[in-house]
């Protein structure tokens, strides 16, 4: 059976084309892993593949979502598994792309084990001084206590959330997932792109105003309602105010850069953790 191949990398690096190639390579198709570009009515905007693009090779998982629904990562798993079982049943290569760290993470290694957030034990700890939340969590994990920034409320809470809601300490929770991480990882092949930074921040910028010349705008007008994820999308903010009459279009341009540059920087620092992944660099 052939094994999922995955492209990741931050925006504008270039996945999409280089999904082509290795697509064309391996006898692949190629599903989407980019939050937004789940999205019908946003192509623009979330620089999906072109029509050229897609008539290349088979493309799933773009388009497939209103503007007025939600999606998460574990929606996303629901959506990705059963393409990529049938995309293996017929003998291709599923070529995973996108630069959505987390919908990525639960596809390849699932959610960590670890209980989600109480609201009425979460009140409770909010009552109470860094001093007393620091002392517990020392009392019930010591281990985990030396490795959290214990000047930090909210990774001190989290941790002594997880010692007290799962009963077990959070560092043994922690080594556990890590331990099961590493083997996952062992199985998985894929590649980040890297560039320069001044190479992807000329990429960031030609593809805004690329964006903005051939339609984004007359896109994001069309959308009436949409849900809080696809406000979320990098641009719709920033056009609607351009639409608005309350920026103009080199400040829209220029918060859309900026905005841009911050999440690719985002998406460096996560990928950088990702060591299954082999890095491909390029500038070109």
């Amino acid at each position: 059976m052939n094994e999922p191949f995955y492209i990741c990398g931050p925006t504008a690096s270039g996945k999409s084309s280089l999904a082509l190639e290795y697509a064309q390579a391996l006898d692949g198709e190629i599903i989407n892993a980019d939050a937004f570009q789940l999205y019908r009515g946003l192509e623009i905007v979330s620089a999906a593949p072109s029509v050229e693009e897609r008539s290349k090779a088979p493309h799933h998982l773009y388009g497939v979502l209103e503007p007025t629904s939600s999606a998460d990562a574990q929606r996303y798993v629901k959506l990705a598994k059963p393409i990529i079982s049938e995309i293996q049943a017929r003998g291709k290569t599923p070529i995973i792309t996108g630069g959505s760290g987390l919908y990525l993470k639960f596809l390849t290694h699932g959610a960590a084990p670890l209980p989600t957030g109480d609201a009425t034990l979460r009140a409770e700890m909010d009552a109470k001084s860094l001093e007393d939340l620091v002392a517990k969590l020392q009392e019930l994990d010591s281990i985990e206590a030396s490795r959290t920034a214990l000047q930090n409320r909210r990774f001190v809470s989290r941790a002594l959330e997880i010692c007290l809601l799962s009963g077990q300490k959070a560092s043994d929770l922690r080594d556990q997932w890590e331990s099961q991480t590493i083997a996952i990882s062992s199985q998985l092949r894929g590649i980040v792109i890297h560039r320069s930074r001044p190479d992807l921040h000329a990429r960031i910028a030609l593809r805004t105003r690329t964006m903005l010349d051939h339609g984004a705008v007359e896109e994001v007008a069309a959308l009436k309602g949409v849900s809080s994820n696809c406000e979320k999308a990098i641009g719709f903010r920033e056009i609607r105010s351009l639409i608005a009459g309350d920026i103009d279009r080199p400040t829209c341009e220029e918060l859309i850069n900026a905005a841009t540059r911050q999440y690719a920087k985002r998406q460096e620092t996560w990928f950088r953790r990702e060591k299954w992944l082999m890095p491909q660099l390029t500038d070109a």
